[in-house]
């Protein structure tokens, strides 16, 4: 099939490319030069693991190329919209400017029968007004909802190997028309016998949101109970373990530390809630502020706990920052929590040099006041603090012991629980982390 993608940021570039993998061909279509400059010399505008290889495999088979006019959609059977929807300013609910221009300039090369495909995370009843648009301005054309589920980090094969397919219908004839052409489109995926869900607009619009809604409560749930293990004494990692056998439960995203950020879980969580109060159902989502104020609670307690560690003062204290993106194999610093708390403690009077191994040049463009080092060893020079506040391979993986050579003194808070606490002990670390006993 000749397939379109509008937007070509980290879900359109990696949707268009993986596309190309299922034997389509794709056109990414986008209105930043730079962004399709690089996609087209073969170059990630992002770190994601396994992508750039995955890129440069699409480009050279001729069934992948990109532009910034949206004439070369013209033809395309299946357009996808995969443009972002950010918080808006002073608000917590989504800006639907950007899909809304996207669909918009779909208009100017959409014919009847051919398919407008959204992937982007938007509000309940999105869909709905972009296809009574589409209707009337195009009429016979089909549109259908099909969110993504995609980890940063895992991008490439959640995107070819999903553990899930949802479907978005129009209730009249057209939905079945609708179905038969994604299940052209992902075709080597269905013949897996993937889970498909066909359904309405609204429940795959809300299908996205509930999903990030129940992880974030689930990380929250579990920072919770170590603040209160931190009160009593009680060991959280212990506890999570404890509780996650569990099956009911389960074990993931009970990691308790700094919580999450990105550019996913906490806005989505927000413009759930902003939804909610449109829709005359705001009690029904009270929950998720709490859930938000405990996330945004770890930040204060992690900068809190530095300060006790560093003797009850932050002034001249040399603290080095291990991680700068919101989570390991990303170079996403959007609502990064560690770099919250490096420029908390940097303005409390730290002197903070912050290390990652994909995120120093993005952090630098959007918070120049920090200092930054391109290794760990280099960043802990003479500290006399460590805080590992994002879980990379690399740091779970430091020697304490040859690591425990370079610093003023052996003091470690592990923001992310992601160490090993007794090899650290044992080289003679202090170690602190959120929710367990000192060691």
């Amino acid at each position: 099939m000749r397939i379109s993608v509008i937007g070509c940021g980290y879900l359109g570039a990696v949707h268009a490319a993986s596309m190309t993998e299922l034997g389509h061909e794709v056109v990414g279509v986008d209105v930043d030069q730079r962004k399709i400059s690089a996609l087209c010399a073969g170059r990630a505008p992002f770190y994601e693991p396994d992508f750039e290889q995955l890129l440069g495999h699409a480009l050279d088979s001729g069934r992948l190329s990109f532009s910034t006019d949206i004439a070369d959609a013209t033809g395309a059977q299946v357009h996808f919209l995969c443009v972002g929807t950010p918080q808006k300013h002073g608000e917590y609910a989504a800006d639907l400017r950007f899909v809304q221009a996207a669909a918009e300039s779909l208009l100017q090369v959409l014919a009847p029968g051919e398919l407008v495909v959204g992937k982007s995370t938007v509000p309940v009843g999105t869909a709905a007004g972009l296809a009574a648009m589409f209707g009337e301005k195009v009429p016979g054309t089909l549109l259908a909802w099909n969110p993504e589920f995609l980890r940063e980090g895992f991008a490439v094969r959640d995107t070819l190997h999903p553990d899930r397919l949802v479907y978005g219908l129009s209730p009249d004839g057209d939905g079945a028309t609708a179905e038969r052409l994604l299940d052209e489109v992902y075709a080597p995926i269905v013949a897996r016998g993937i889970p498909k869900v066909t359904t309405d607009y609204a429940t795959a619009e809300m299908v996205k949101t509930a999903a990030n809604s129940f992880l974030a409560t689930k990380i929250s749930f579990i920072n919770a109970m170590a603040e209160l293990c931190e009160a009593t004494g009680a060991d959280v990692k212990q506890l999570a373990d404890a509780i996650g056998y569990d099956d009911r439960i389960g074990r993931k995203f009970l990691n308790a530390g700094l919580g999450f950020g990105g550019g996913c879980l906490p806005k989505d969580i927000r413009a759930f809630m902003a939804r909610a109060g449109e829709l005359g159902a705001d009690q029904a989502l009270t929950f998720l502020r709490e859930v938000d104020n405990i996330n945004m609670r770890r930040r204060i307690r992690m900068v809190e706990l530095a300060r006790e560690v560093l003797d009850g003062s932050l002034l001249g204290k040399r603290v080095a920052v291990l991680g700068a993106a919101f989570k390991p194999d990303s170079d996403d610093i959007r609502d990064s929590p560690a770099l919250n708390v490096a420029a908390q403690l940097q303005l409390q009077g730290a002197v903070v040099c912050v290390t990652d191994p994909a995120a120093v040049e993005n952090s630098r463009r959007e918070w120049p006041h920090l200092d930054y080092a391109a290794t760990p060893e280099e960043a802990a020079a003479d500290a006399d603090a460590v805080l590992v506040l994002t879980e990379w391979r690399e740091y779970r993986e430091l020697d304490p012991v040859a690591f425990g050579a370079l610093v003023r003194q052996k003091r470690v808070l592990d923001g992310r629980n992601a160490l090993d606490r007794e090899a650290w002990t044992a080289a003679g670390w202090t170690y602190r982390a959120l929710g367990r006993r000192a060691g």
